[in-house]
């Protein structure tokens, strides 16, 4: 019920303006922009202390999972399912045939805990991204990013390690590295 809820308070808050709001089902701490277009939403497993700004699509019909801490910015997609190949080697037989046509891609997607989605990027079918991942502004994710990578560029690469970030972040706030090794499994 209080999903359903949360749904219809998204849709109206759509019509009355774009501010931000708390709370999802088993999530408290989350928060979803309204203007976020969510598909599939029996797909999604949201943690908590989850953060997913405006104008993003999501579609989580073939599964997501977004972990705890995932901070997705505005105007990205992350899609479990594409048809972009299906269309042109089907043509008109995919209206006439129906099912699952050849080409279809479909896969779940898991975005790890604290990890970051910047800005106008897309995430792929059967994609994961690895906890304490940042995907920088504009890159396409496709495949499985490890744990702590910075990933850019269209199809995204590693392009360097948020561990190398975080160590000069802890030498300054150095009371925060318990909390760190909490959820990273990393000392530093």
């Amino acid at each position: 019920m209080r999903v359903f809820l949360n749904r219809l308070r998204r849709r109206l808050v759509r019509l009355l303006g774009f501010r931000m709001l708390f709370g999802e089902a088993g999530a408290p701490y989350s928060r979803i922009a309204p203007s976020t277009c969510i598909e599939g939403e029996a797909g999604l497993q949201l943690a908590d202390h989850v953060f997913i700004g405006q104008f993003n699509f999501i579609d989580a019909g073939a599964g997501l999972v977004i972990e705890e801490g995932v901070q997705i910015t505005n105007f990205c997609s992350i899609v479990t399912h594409s048809t972009h190949d299906a269309l042109r080697i089907n043509g008109r037989l995919g209206a006439l045939r129906g099912g699952e046509l050849a080409g279809y891609r479909k896969g779940a997607i898991r975005l790890g805990a604290y990890s970051f989605v910047g800005p106008h990027s897309l995430i792929e079918p059967g994609s994961s991204l690895g906890k304490g991942a940042i995907l920088c502004a504009y890159s396409q994710l496709r495949g499985v990013a490890p744990d702590f990578a910075i990933m850019a560029g269209q199809p995204a690469r590693q392009v360097g390690d948020t561990r190398e970030r975080d160590a000069a972040l802890m030498a300054k706030h150095p009371e925060l590295r318990e909390a760190y090794a909490a959820w990273s499994g990393v000392s530093l």
